[in-house]
């Protein structure tokens, strides 16, 4: 089970950094002094960026946030000094980082030029300790007693200037992270877990950002409404439209046009631009002067013949939904349901996520088609522990994640009645 957080009525409320909000840097000489000054410190680094996300469309880092025992704290803006951070990058890509959900982080850090030598997640390790919260606040009050106030995450950080609350509450994300950071690996150590936590936090660095999905128009909230294969083409070329406008202006697309916005055009098929504008959103004054860009995508999916129109169901990569199998495969079904079991079985008995286990998506995977011969008993049972040893390896597995998770699949993938 989940190891219970502690009571949170007794933390000391941790209100502004212990040594004041450090200045904003922002030129490349005050790039450099920092970069001499982190290098005079010592062990790890805590790092924490802020993004614009629902205001942006890029996920660039707006603000850097760095502390280093023996350097103390500093707040970076990257924008003006984007192409000045090399003497940085020198020092700190050596380092170990230490960052609360690196995933979110790394890759526009990356973007920048600033990668680390190694990694140490404290959220991720606060999953694997079988923590219930693990958000940076909720970490913090429990393991060191203290009371982040939380607020401005979500903010506009693409903001010039940046208000002094909003740098303070930057400030105090890294104020304890390198506590955290050796409060969790001793957790980790007593639950024998540092090993598996490492390769997770290895294979957090080395993971490239995913490739944009296919088809990601499908998306649009609402579109399950629409029922027709012209509608999804006016969702299509609307979505598109919107994309690359808000790519040009690196703006959220949600704020170029709602998707309450497209769904509705798609209903409605408007004919001509006063058509459009008596439909929600489209006759407001900031939509108005793009009436032209938004009639033209409605006129592209009306055009297009019928044998380029959409499918109404999205082509799937993988299994179908699981909802499905029962239908289409009864088979499948029965063994992603053992399957699942021995996973959960196993989640409890570690006190991990079953999703730290192993990938949801790669148990499914294996269960509908991953492995021949589902149906046959076995001759030697190692046989099928190596068959799913190896696809669970393909699909990017960890040892430690492979060591537990094949017996409990080997067991559970027998067919029925050998083992039963």
């Amino acid at each position: 089970m989940p190891v219970a957080d502690e009571p949170e009525d007794t933390a000391e409320p941790l209100l502004t950094p212990a040594e004041g909000v450090p200045p904003v840097l922002a030129t490349a000489a005050e790039i450099a002094d920092a970069a001499a000054r982190l290098a005079a410190g010592t062990g790890p680094l805590a790092v924490d960026a802020e993004r614009a996300s629902g205001f942006r469309y890029s996920a660039r880092a707006y603000l850097i946030q760095l502390r280093r025992a023996g350097s103390g704290s500093f707040l970076i803006d990257p924008i003006p000094v984007a192409d000045d951070l090399a003497p940085l990058a020198a020092v700190i890509n050596e380092l170990e980082w230490v960052l609360h959900s690196a995933d979110q982080d790394l890759p526009g850090l990356a973007e920048l030029g600033l990668r680390p030598a190694r990694l140490f997640d404290t959220e991720l390790g606060g999953r694997l300790a079988g923590f219930e919260r693990v958000g940076l606040a909720a970490m913090v009050e429990r393991l060191l007693g203290r009371a982040l106030r939380k607020g401005h995450g979500a903010a506009d950080w693409s903001t010039r200037p940046l208000p002094d609350d909003w740098l303070n509450y930057a400030a105090l994300d890294v104020e304890l992270l390198l506590e955290l950071r050796d409060a969790v690996a001793v957790e980790l150590a007593l639950q024998d877990k540092t090993d598996w936590a490492a390769q997770e936090f290895e294979h957090i660095r080395l993971t490239e950002p995913p490739a944009p999905k296919a088809e990601r128009w499908r998306r649009t909230s609402g579109i399950h409404t629409l029922r027709k294969a012209r509608q999804l083409a006016v969702v299509r070329e609307l979505w598109t439209a919107r994309d690359a406008l808000a790519r040009a202006r690196d703006v959220a697309p949600a704020r170029i046009l709602p998707d309450a916005a497209i769904i509705a055009a798609a209903t409605a098929e408007p004919r001509s631009i006063a058509q459009l504008r008596t439909l929600p959103v489209f006759g407001g004054p900031r939509q108005r002067r793009y009436s032209r860009e938004w009639l033209a995508a409605v006129d592209r999916a009306r055009t297009l013949p019928d044998d380029e129109l959409p499918p109404l169901t999205q082509p799937f990569d993988g299994p179908p939904p699981v909802n499905r199998w029962e239908r289409r495969d009864p088979a499948a079904a029965k063994r992603l349901n053992r399957a699942r079991g021995a996973m959960g079985e196993l989640s409890t008995e570690l006190a991990i996520p079953v999703e730290n286990l192993l990938s949801p998506d790669l148990v499914r995977r294996l269960c509908w088609d991953g492995l021949p011969d589902y149906d046959r008993v076995p001759d030697d049972p190692a046989d099928l522990s190596a068959a799913i040893d190896g696809f669970l390896k393909s699909g990017g597995a960890r040892p430690w994640q492979r060591e537990l998770a094949v017996p409990r699949l080997t067991t559970a993938l027998i067919p029925a009645g050998t083992t039963e």
